[in-house]
């Protein structure tokens, strides 16, 4: 069973990328370990008003930092091709060895859009990004054996070739899911899950698909990382938690699929009907750490060994801080 690892997730959406890795810095000094950073090309909303390329700030924690490094998550499939993914991926565990995981997704059209071309629904969108998992780790084993690989997929063409810089070991390929069906399909084609804070039992159908996903391919899924994003709203008084959550992380509240919608500015259009309420359930405010320190476990409990805490608000150094020192050491497998 991995140790467990309570990181930082760097938003990327929010911060200028050289205040992103001080940030990620002063975590780690505060008894945070690992860093997950998403790959954005537009924030969520204009208010955010940041997207730096995660692989340039990845590299920049990496030298600054010593817990483990992943993109939570990239998208193989529209703006890259899967063998740019696995280049970058091979390149960032051939640096850090032993410290990097790549983190895959089906993608939102919010980043992915801007290259043109269509759109597809949900489900090509799944089939994309799992065909793109297994050339990644086809790549990265063949590269190893000093192999070239060819690929003629139903949605990528690979001519022959292979990777020329590789570590001595691939970084673990990671699906990011909250669905049952690409849950259990991560269990076979992947070496791990990620997946965003939701009611228990959602989270516990999720493990249980992706158990079985993993069985039914010969794998022990006791022995595969599950990582958890966590999205959370600590400030000084309840009410200033609560400002920041509806004025830095609207998208939060909003209980619908987001994977279709193109523009920041229609995303803050959107934001203009959140109301307070639109929180509940899905992301804890308080200004008690132990509130978020109970809520938090109650995650630890279900089985996660890596979880990447995500403060909305400016915040960060106070929040930082005080959760190294109320809430971390507090926190059990």
């Amino acid at each position: 069973m991995a140790d467990l690892t309570i990181g930082y997730a760097a938003m990327l959406e929010q911060f200028p990328p050289l205040e992103a890795v001080e940030l990620t810095v002063l975590a780690e000094r505060n008894g945070f370990s690992g860093c997950m950073a998403a790959d954005h090309f537009q924030p969520w909303v204009p208010a955010q008003g940041q997207a730096s390329f995660v692989w340039n700030v990845l590299t920049a924690v990496g030298e600054r930092t010593r817990g483990d490094i992943g993109p939570g998550v990239t998208c193989p499939s529209f703006r890259f091709h899967p063998a740019i993914v696995a280049q970058a991926s091979a390149t960032l565990e051939a640096m850090y060895p032993g410290r990097h995981w790549l983190g895959v997704g089906a993608g939102e059209a919010l980043n992915e859009h801007i290259v043109g071309g269509y759109w597809p629904e949900a489900g090509e969108r799944s089939l994309r990004m799992f065909e793109a998992v297994d050339l990644i780790k086809t790549l990265f084993d063949a590269s190893l054996q000093g192999k070239d690989v060819k690929h003629e997929g139903r949605f990528f063409k690979l001519e022959t070739t292979r990777l020329w810089t590789m570590p001595r070991k691939p970084p673990p390929v990671l699906v990011a899911t909250a669905g049952p069906v690409n849950a259990k399909r991560a269990g076979a084609h992947a070496d791990g899950l990620i997946t965003v804070g939701a009611p228990l039992e959602k989270v516990e159908g999720l493990f249980a698909k992706f158990a079985q996903g993993a069985r039914d391919a010969g794998k022990d899924p006791e022995v595969m990382p599950r990582v958890l994003q966590l999205h959370l709203s600590w400030a000084d008084t309840d009410e200033q938690a609560l400002a920041n959550a509806m004025t830095e992380w609207p998208n939060g509240a909003m209980k619908f699929p987001k994977a279709d919608i193109r523009s920041p500015h229609d995303f803050a259009a959107m934001a203009a009907l959140v109301r307070p309420g639109g929180f509940k359930g899905r992301m804890v405010i308080s200004s008690d750490p132990d509130v978020h320190r109970a809520h938090i476990q109650s995650f630890l409990d279900l089985g996660f060994d890596r979880v990447y805490l995500h403060n909305v608000g400016r915040n960060q150094a106070e929040w930082i801080e005080v959760f190294g020192r109320e809430v971390l050491p507090r926190l059990r497998r």
